[in-house]
C-alpha cells in the first residue's frame, strides 16, 4: 500500500496534473489518502511527483 499526500496546491497547474491529482482522490491541501501498489498508480504518481509525497506503508493489521 502507498500513503500519498498533497503537499502543493494544485492552482495554477495543467489540467491534466489535476485530472490525475482528482483520479487519486487527492482535492486539498495536505489530504493523505492510502492506495494501492500498483503500476498504474506508480505512473500517476510520477506525473505529479513535485505535488505530492508518497511513502510506503507498513500492512501490520493483516
Amino acid at each position: 500500500m502507498l500513503k500519498v499526500k498533497l503537499v502543493r496546491s494544485m492552482i495554477g497547474r495543467p489540467e491534466k496534473h489535476r485530472k490525475v491529482l482528482r483520479g487519486m482522490g487527492l482535492t486539498k491541501m495536505n489530504k493523505t489518502v492510502v492506495l494501492e501498489d500498483t503500476p498504474a498508480i506508480r505512473g500517476m504518481i510520477n506525473k505529479v511527483s513535485h505535488l505530492v509525497k508518497a511513502e510506503e506503508k507498513n500492512d501490520e493489521t493483516a
